[in-house]
């Protein structure tokens, strides 16, 4: 876990979390209900409440193929994102994994760790051999989808019934970005010279 001191006094850090203490997970659900109700994109619409969402996250440790990235200021999860990798029968796309559930509470919003969580979730999925990471996004959210463009997503298209909130359909972008490897050939090499 790498924690940076902001001249704020704020302090941020973003971790890949094999296990969440009883105050993580209150937090997690608090920083997620937020996020819900502003609007996030994390699938639900409406607040899960606590028990629910500690469930939730309970259950994506789990899972073998989810890693959960927690965002912290001053010590406290306000935000999370999962890396989902394809499950071992799937060789053939096994060289793509998937950013989702990306989000930070409106409350910790502005110092930096959207962007910090992404990257740990990049680094992360190149560590592990991935050469793209997709990601899926209502067209509503316009900050996130600034971010991720910001941070050299592609967009490479659009889903006209992506999802219903509120009793709107809404539209869906959906992107992906190429990774470089630690070491090892280039991915332009690997992908037919796509960028």
């Amino acid at each position: 876990m790498n924690s940076v001191a902001l001249q704020s006094g704020h302090t941020l850090e973003v971790e890949r979390a094999e296990r969440l203490s009883d105050a993580d997970l209150a937090e997690l659900a608090e920083a997620t209900d937020a996020a819900i109700i502003e609007g996030g994109g994390f699938g639900w619409v409406e607040p899960q409440g606590r028990a629910a969402l500690e469930r939730h996250f309970r259950g994506v440790l789990l899972v073998p193929e989810r890693e959960l990235f927690v965002a912290r200021l001053d010590g406290h999860a306000v935000g999370s994102a999962l890396l989902v990798r394809p499950p071992r029968n799937n060789e053939a796309q096994a060289f793509a994994a998937t950013l989702t559930h990306a989000y930070i509470a409106p409350y910790a919003r502005g110092f930096g760790l959207a962007r910090r969580l992404v990257g740990k979730v990049e680094e992360r999925a190149a560590a592990l051999g991935h050469r793209v990471l997709n990601l899926d996004v209502r067209e509503t959210q316009a900050t996130a989808i600034a971010l991720f463009e910001s941070l050299g997503y592609v967009h490479w298209g659009t889903h006209p019934y992506y999802a219903r909130v509120k009793g709107q359909t809404v539209a869906g972008r959906f992107y992906f970005k190429t990774l470089e490897p630690g070491r090892g050939r280039a991915t332009g090499d690997l992908i037919d010279g796509a960028v």
